[in-house]
This record gives C-alpha cells, structure tokens and sequence, in this order.
C-alpha cells in the first residue's frame, strides 16, 4: 500500500503546528499527564480456560457502560464465559453481571432483579433502544449463541431473543461466534438495526490442537479456522428483525472478525461499518442507502497496513482524532504489528499515518485488545485508551509478554501521541490478559472513566483524576424522527477559536459499548461559541454561548 502523500504530509504537519500553537493560546500545559485513581468492582472474567487451550478461553472479556434505568447515572454491565464444553453456565461464577451506579461511583450488584444472568458463553455486548420506548436494550454475542434483552424499564429485563428472530443458526455455517455487534440505522427510518460482528469457525469437538513445545499446547493461530460471514438484522418495527445480511451485501464477505466501527465516514448520510479481522485483510462496508453495502476495504486504503501483511487485528474505534471533521480508524493487534492508524483524506480514502502520528514506535512492543477514543484530559483532542494484555496463556509467558499494564495514547495536537503508562497511574494493578473497555462519566465529575475486564482477574474501575481542570460538554440527543439514541447524529462544536467533532456511536474499542452521553472536552474556554447538530434525518440545529461543564438533553426538532 502507498505511504501518505508529500501534499498530505506537509497539511498533517501543518495541523499539528496550529495545534501546539492554539495549545498555547488557550492555556493549556501540551504535556500535562492523563492520570487514572483505580477502583475495584466485585466482577471477575471467568472463561473456563483449560489444559486443552480452546480458541474462546482467550476470547471473552465485553463490557458496556449505560444508563439501564434513567436515573441519570452510567451503570456497568460484564459479559462473562461458561463451561467450555456445554457452553452453559454451570456455575454462579460464570454469571454476566449488571451493577447499578449511585451516581458517585459506587456500585451495586444488581443482576439477579434484573434477569440478566444470561445462559451461554457471552463474549461482547452492544447497547441500544431498538424500540425507541426511552429505555436502553442490550444484545449479548456469545459462543454459537447471541441473546437480545429487552429493557422492561422497572429495572428488569426479558430475553425476546425467539421473539425477535435472531435466534435461527446459519444454514451454511452452523452455529456462529459472535464477538459483539453494533446497532446503528442503516436506512435512517428512524430504528436501530444490527450489525453482529462473527469471528471464525469453532467446534469443541474438531478444534485443532496445537504444540508450541513437546507436550504443551496453547492457542492456535486464525490459519488453522475458517472465516465466518458477519450479519445484518434490519429492524422491522414490531419487535422483530429481518436478516438481510445476504442481500445486502455484507454475507458475501466472511472474515474473522474482532471489532466493529461505525461512522458515516464520507458524510453522505448514510453509515458505514468498519471491521477489524484477525490475520486477514480488514473489511470497510460503505454504505450505498437503502440497506445496501459494498465492501470497498482495498479501494479506501484501509484492507491491509502499509507493509501488506496480515495483523491481528482486535478492537476498533472510528472517531474523529484530528478534528478535520472526517472520522479517522485506529484499532489494535499484537506485539511487532504496532496499532494501526489511518487518516481520513476525504473523497473515500485513507492514509495510514501509524508512523507519522508517532504510534508505531510507541506500540511496536504491545499487545492491545480494546482502543476506546475519547479526550481524558478534556484539552479538545480525543485521546486512545488501549487494554493490553496477549491472546496466548500464560503457559507463553517465557516467549513474550503475556500480561500487560493498560495505556492511554495522549493526543498531542492533530494526532500525534505520547504513550502514557506508569504516568498515568495504570499500573496501580498488577498487569493482566486485559481484554474489553469502555468509557464514561461514572462519577459526575466531567471526566471520563475507563471499566476494563481481565481474563481470570478482577475487574478494572479506572477513576479519571487528571490534573488541568479542563471545561467540558456532554450531550444526551434524543430522536424523534430519527432513532431515540440518535445513533449517527454529528455534532460540531466551536469554542475559544477551535473546532472539533465528535457523532453518536456506542460501539467500543472489543467487544465493549460506552453508551453515555457525548463528550466535548474545552480546555480553558467557559462556554461553547456553537454548537452545531446535524441528526440521522438530515434535521441541522444550531446552538450558541453553551455554557460548560454539564451535561445538555436535547431533542430533535420536529
């Protein structure tokens, strides 16, 4: 693949002068550290790993943060594994796990009222209102078995998995394995559809196994599987969805996937789904209206990195991190594969920039899993937060480094990145196989916390404590006449001579959904000067002089 052109390179240097310049303008410390307090929470990961290392043992890990009952305050929900062989859940221990937030991040375990327990072996978790009643519904990916939950809105939750159709196996493919999925419109009529996100082939039974020395096995390359087509449930309005994975277009390439992205990343209306796939080429789907796809991967520059060579690609995030108003793509692989990430050019093409924005020297040595971008310092530019930890055992420790602290990428201006460890507190925690994330505000404080999960290990409260007192907005959309979570909806905010963006998505880094408010940090500036909405029905509003540091609800304007 080509390097990023000279033209290009001189408009990345450019951005990244008048960054450092408005940096300095406005008061703000560029090397000012991000910083974490940890916190635990009574969850731990149990996948069940064994002897015999099965490719799910290594996999599981999804977490989401949402507001389950409206109160206002972002709880925590954790998917949790299962007996490997019957993937059932023939312990208390392998229970999924809802904990409520008091509002100061405190939080209480509240899965058995709620009916959320779960059954399978659950390994990703997508949030959204799929019936637009106000109150927030959760999908669970799991091993050759997904489940939907409806949100009863009284604090319980009813599985109308049959009753919505999603529980018919592949006729091709047999059982799938989900590793999580994203709601999104992709035919703006105002409700959620599903996009599941299926890794390889698997089967207890014919599962390969593999020696890395006489006698001792350990988790076998994606080579020895076969890939599995990803899925797409149109949402029918009743409570039941279609699957029209094949005819639009998303069936007709199988991959193995770990990681979806959703941005409208040409800005023609209409969103679009990148996937990150391990040890194959990635998969970007541009969305054509109308439900339909065309896979355009190799055409947009972001199919394979710069070398040409197959990664493990993990997590994806797909965000604005240059503030050009075009989403850019960052996801996760292993050590030696660095975290790639491409620049949105505009015009439907990208250019890797892993180099230039300083992440490959930074990550060459890491494994990642979960990239969640949000800005942790409030200083107007998104930041990547990055579980690490690696997918072999820890029998594979004498090799490589199996266990790993968590990192936080600052973004020093225009996407160029300082990688934050020790300095930012994270490793207060022993190091571990770190494996989902997601992101909010779960104390109020207008800083954003990071939940990890760990296989085999406590849960992670990453409590945001950074110095700097950086203003802050968070927007809480509601739709209409778009979907209620206004899902796609762009936002645009100018404040003390900047601009930067930012859309509603609530798909995170693997496996993971951060479903909270919107967040903008300000820097020094006290106010918005404009703030500029435009939702998934084509619907603009315009606000000016926000006043910072809470949190606006909105409604879409009839």
């Amino acid at each position: 693949m080509s390097r990023l052109p000279h033209r290009a390179h001189t408009v990345w240097a450019m951005a990244v002068f008048l960054a450092a310049l408005w940096a300095i303008a406005s008061g703000q410390d560029a090397k000012a550290p991000i910083h974490f307090a940890f916190r635990p929470i009574d969850f731990q990961l149990e996948s069940c790993e064994t002897p015999r290392r099965h490719a799910p043992e290594t996999m599981a890990g999804g977490v989401a943060v949402f507001d389950y009952n409206n109160d206002g305050y972002l709880d925590v929900f954790f998917a949790n594994g299962a007996d490997i062989q019957t993937l059932k859940k023939s312990s208390p221990k392998y229970s999924n796990r809802l904990f409520e937030n008091d509002g100061k991040g405190n939080f209480k375990d509240v899965t058995a009222k709620a009916g959320l327990a779960g059954t399978g072996f659950d390994n990703g978790v997508a949030i959204g209102d799929y019936d637009n009643d106000g109150y927030k519904d959760i999908f669970v990916g799991g091993v050759h078995g997904n489940r939907l939950y409806h949100n009863n809105g009284d604090g319980t939750f009813t599985d109308v998995t049959a009753k919505a159709g999603l529980n018919q196996p592949d006729s091709q493919y047999g059982p799938l394995w989900s590793v999580g999925g994203a709601w999104l419109d992709v035919n703006n009529d105002g409700l959620l559809d599903l996009f599941v996100v299926n890794y390889l082939a698997w089967d207890f039974a014919t599962e390969p196994a593999c020696e890395v020395a006489p006698g001792k096995l350990d988790y076998c390359h994606p080579k020895f599987y076969k890939p599995t087509p990803n899925q797409l449930f149109l949402n029918n309005g009743d409570g039941t969805f279609r699957d029209i994975s094949a005819e639009s277009g998303i069936r007709a390439h199988p991959g193995k996937g770990m990681g979806v992205g959703i941005a409208d990343y040409d800005l023609d209306g209409w969103m679009d789904l990148f996937v990150a796939n391990d040890k194959m080429d990635n998969s970007l789907f541009h969305n054509q209206g109308g439900a339909k796809f065309r896979e355009v991967a190799f055409d947009a520059g972001v199919a394979l990195t710069e070398n040409g060579q197959f990664i493990s690609g993990m997590g994806v995030d797909f965000r604005d991190l240059d503030n050009d108003g075009l989403p850019d793509i960052a996801f996760v692989a292993l050590e030696n594969e660095t975290f790639p990430l491409f620049r949105n050019l505009g015009k439907g093409g990208f250019a890797e920039v892993t180099g230039a924005s300083g992440m490959a020297r930074l990550s060459v040595s890491m494994a990642g899993y979960s990239p969640t971008i949000a800005d942790f310092d409030n200083d107007g530019w998104k930041d990547i937060f990055v579980t690490r930890g690696h997918v072999q055992s820890l029998g594979y420790a004498s090799r490589v480094q199996v266990e790993q602290p968590n990192t936080v990428f600052r973004n020093l201006g225009g996407a160029r990145f300082q990688a934050l460890t020790a300095e930012a507190g994270l490793t207060a925690r022993p190091p571990g196989r770190h494996r989902g994330s997601a992101v909010g505000d779960l104390n109020g404080d207008g800083r954003l916390d990071v939940v990890a999960t760990a296989i085999a290990a406590p849960a992670e409260l990453w409590f945001n404590d950074s110095p700097g007192g950086g203003h802050w907005l968070e927007f809480d959309l509601h739709g209409t006449r778009s979907n209620r979570d206004a899902i796609g909806a762009r936002i645009k905010v100018t404040a003390g001579g900047a601009v930067q963006y930012n859309h509603v998505s609530f798909a995170a880094g693997y496996g993971s959904s951060s479903a909270g408010p919107t967040h903008f940090g300000l820097g020094a500036s006290k106010a918005a000067d404009l703030v500029e909405i435009r939702w998934p029905s084509g619907v603009t509003q315009e606000l000016r002089n926000v006043a910072a540091d809470r949190v606006v609800k909105l409604q879409e304007p009839k």
